[in-house]
């Protein structure tokens, strides 16, 4: 009886062991390639994917338990992609190869032509300025206002993705298309990454725009092994943002790198591996690295290193991408950036977080005391909850989705330093520059007042920027970010 439960001990453990060492193989991280050229299933195999990394506690330690659950995978974008010789692809996706990987990143491009000019007066389309000569103005120009805008759509918030000839169709989780010139489209012209489902061997495949017919975005599938997703709280002279953060633009998974010198070398590392980076102004010490704009990194094991010579560690640097749920996402520019603190956020909201939009409904309140209520078009562009107003402040450009805003309020003309205030559903305020949306270029509003909801209903009436005092939104069903308690 004795031997036999020895006999069984000894097998146990050595099951264990080999267990335990084929699971330290399997989450050896593996650095996310950049783009490739586009290839066939069967040669993308041997890439290596996007890092395949275990989620980490704080103290950097693996925690398999949690790289398999299914709150670990939800925020990827998943999703199926139709190519024009015939074949399909279905597994994650990431635009560029590493770029935009989770719901909640937005997909770019440009409009093609602007669907609201012909309800606005024709009046309102043109611009009078002055022709000079010498400092003295001979004659007044008249010129077409530019009704050219740009498209931002989190991918949470689409439902397909077209391509045919010059035309990117875009169709939203609310039915809403837009047409998109596909040469101006900068994401799609980046090609997509597919982890496909079907391959076995789980490589990835990389897809150049020329190929693609469509995508389908579908809810994110139970994956394998992922990588983890930058989150953290950034500290500027605005004020601290606490989300999902995207380093310079771009890295925004563990497995992506923060390249640079330091010590004389050239050094690559890894997201997952770092704690905390905060700006280093430079200019003193005797390296080469003190001297320079870079970053002060701490790494997760306590070591801490200056990293520069490159633009993604120094001035070069893009900004910082920080998904706050109070105001949906926030852009902070190196010169605002003074430290970003990591720490664990889970993969995100999953692609039916996301609410379809709804139409833009509030009051406009002018500043002769007129109040027009309805349906709304802001700017002669924006008429949907999940389309967003940007505005900057102190080196930080706020990307609001309408749904969460309450309140926009002009100041008097004469008075102040010509801020905004901008009240949002949950509660919040913030005090942003005339820019943006909120400035000068501002093409004015649409207002479909009642028994005019609709497009060619009567046209609708206009209000100049010029001429809004304020504006009151209704508050949505629902949205994503959450709305709060308001």
């Amino acid at each position: 009886m004795k031997k036999a439960l020895i006999a069984g001990g000894v097998f146990a453990v050595l099951l264990l062991l080999a267990l335990a060492l084929w699971r330290g193989g399997t989450e050896n991280p593996v650095q996310d390639p950049g783009p490739a050229a586009a290839a066939p299933a069967a040669e993308a195999a041997p890439q290596a994917t996007d890092g395949i990394a275990s989620s980490r506690t704080d103290s950097g330690s693996a925690d398999p338990g949690a790289a398999v659950a299914a709150s670990a995978h939800q925020g990827f974008i998943y999703g199926r992609v139709h190519t024009a010789d015939g074949n399909s692809y279905e597994g994650r996706l990431r635009w560029g190869g590493g770029e935009e990987a989770f719901w909640g990143d937005y997909f770019n491009g440009t409009k093609a032509g602007n669907r609201w000019a012909d309800e606005a007066p024709p009046e309102a389309l043109t611009e009078r300025r002055p022709l000079e000569l010498f400092g003295v103005e001979i004659a007044q120009r008249e010129r077409q206002i530019d009704l050219g805008r740009p498209f931002m759509s989190r991918f949470g918030d689409i439902r397909k993705i077209e391509a045919e000839g010059r035309d990117l169709r875009v169709t939203l989780k609310s039915g809403t298309v837009f047409h998109l010139d596909r040469y101006q489209a900068d994401d799609f012209a980046d090609g997509v990454r597919v982890w496909d489902a079907r391959d076995d061997e789980g490589g990835p495949v990389d897809l150049a725009e020329r190929q693609i017919r469509s995508i389908e975005l579908l809810p994110t599938a139970r994956l394998g092994a992922t990588p983890d997703r930058l989150h953290g709280t950034v500290r500027t002279a605005e004020g601290d943002f606490t989300g999902f953060v995207q380093w310079n633009r771009e890295e925004g998974a563990g497995s992506d790198t923060m390249d640079g010198w330091s010590g004389g070398e050239e050094v690559s590392l890894r997201f997952d591996d770092v704690r905390s980076i905060e700006r280093h102004a430079g200019g003193s010490g005797d390296s080469a690295e003190d001297s320079a704009d870079g970053s002060r990194v701490t790494l997760v094991d306590g070591s801490r290193l200056v990293l520069s010579g490159s633009p993604e560690a120094g001035e070069g640097n893009r900004g910082l991408y920080v998904e706050d749920p109070r105001y949906g996402r926030v852009l902070v520019s190196w010169e605002a950036f003074r430290r970003v603190e990591f720490s664990p956020g889970g993969s995100g909201p999953a692609y039916g977080d996301f609410p379809p939009g709804s139409p833009l409904k509030g009051t406009v309140t002018t500043r002769d005391g007129r109040r027009l209520s309805g349906r709304l078009v802001y700017d002669l562009d924006e008429s949907e909850t999940t389309e967003t107003l940007d505005a900057p402040s102190g080196g930080v450009d706020y990307t609001i989705h309408f749904g969460l805003v309450a309140s926009v309020a002009r100041p008097e003309a004469e008075a102040g330093d010509g801020r905004v205030t901008v009240t949002l559903h949950g509660g919040g305020e913030l005090a942003l520059e005339p820019g943006g949306d909120l400035g000068p270029g501002n093409a004015g509003l649409l207002v479909f007042t009642e028994g005019r909801q609709r497009r060619h209903e009567g046209r609708p009436a206009y209000v100049p920027w010029s001429e809004v005092r304020r504006i009151n939104l209704d508050r949505p069903p629902a949205m994503y970010p959450p709305l709060g308690e308001g």
